[in-house]
């Protein structure tokens, strides 16, 4: 059904930038993203500025889950991922990707119409193409993991380069994993395995994608830790960061109490008990907050 829909969504916006893949022109891009606050790409995709994609980088999944819970969004978070590097973290600009299993006859239209058009002889390169600077490739390989490889290390360098650093999350599988692991960069997928590409054909850019549990539109804020992936309406991102500004400052001062031996946990957490101590927490807060 969801399928369904996305191609119903798109079957007015063919583009012949990728062949004949289904593609949101750029009305359609500016109308389901409606609620962005920042700027677009030409094609209308979301643009969340570069610095407050590397404030991102410094939150934790925990600091996206209250406010998108809170806005009734809870179908943002996905997990059971591979990680390449687990200790960097994923943060950039969506760009979508939708593969499907291979018919032949739908496959051999878009084939045709790729080749004409002097495209990439290969449909996961005619996205890896498309990719600039900040940019987060998201991949729904439905899954798939042999012959659901959509990349190997040569392309996962071009990857790499294009984007200036950021890794990928694939909803399916990578090869050549030792040839992939010196690029230090995030990367998320769901196994690994030796064959190529394949048995598959690519029917959608940038529209709405499933990635699991979730539903990535092109642009949204690509977060990754170690506990997983957010992804993050670009409407967001400030309430997201704001947030974070609070709740950190509160983590610190609640660490350090404990740290001294004083208290059970009860007692400061989630909030302190003791006016006197919360008094004591709030004009810590400012103090720290004038720094």
């Amino acid at each position: 059904m969801f399928r369904s829909i996305i191609v119903g969504l798109s079957l007015v916006a063919l583009t012949p930038a990728t062949g004949q893949v289904f593609m949101f022109d750029r009305d359609q891009m500016v109308r389901y993203t409606a609620n962005n606050p920042f700027d677009r790409f030409p094609n209308g995709r979301p643009k969340v500025p570069d610095n407050l994609l590397e404030q991102m980088r410094r939150l934790s999944a925990e600091d996206i889950f209250g406010v998108l819970n809170g806005a009734k969004y809870p179908n943002q978070f996905e997990g059971g991922f591979r990680l390449l590097h687990p200790g960097r973290k994923l943060v950039g600009r969506a760009v979508t990707a939708q593969f499907m299993p291979l018919r032949p006859d739908v496959a051999d239209v878009a084939e045709a119409d790729a080749k004409a058009k002097g495209l990439a002889r290969s449909a996961n390169q005619r996205v890896i193409d498309m990719l600039q600077p900040g940019d987060v490739i998201v991949v729904d390989m439905f899954g798939k993991i042999e012959n659901g490889t959509f990349v190997g290390d040569n392309l996962a360098t071009a990857i790499f380069s294009a984007t200036g650093g950021n890794g990928f999350v694939v909803d399916g599988a990578i090869r050549d994993l030792e040839g992939i692991v010196p690029l230090q960069m995030a990367a998320y997928f769901r196994g690994v395995h030796p064959s190529a590409i394949g048995n598959v054909m690519l029917t959608a850019v940038n529209v709405p994608v499933r990635i699991g549990q979730t539903t990535v539109m092109p642009g949204d804020v690509v977060f990754g830790d170690r506990e997983g992936i957010y992804f993050v309406p670009p409407q967001f991102v400030q309430p997201i960061l704001d947030r974070a500004v609070e709740t950190h400052l509160h983590d610190e001062w609640t660490k350090d109490k404990f740290m001294t031996g004083k208290y059970k946990s009860s007692e400061l957490y989630p909030t302190p008990l003791d006016p006197a101590v919360k008094a004591e927490y709030e004009a810590w807060k400012k103090q720290r907050q004038k720094k």
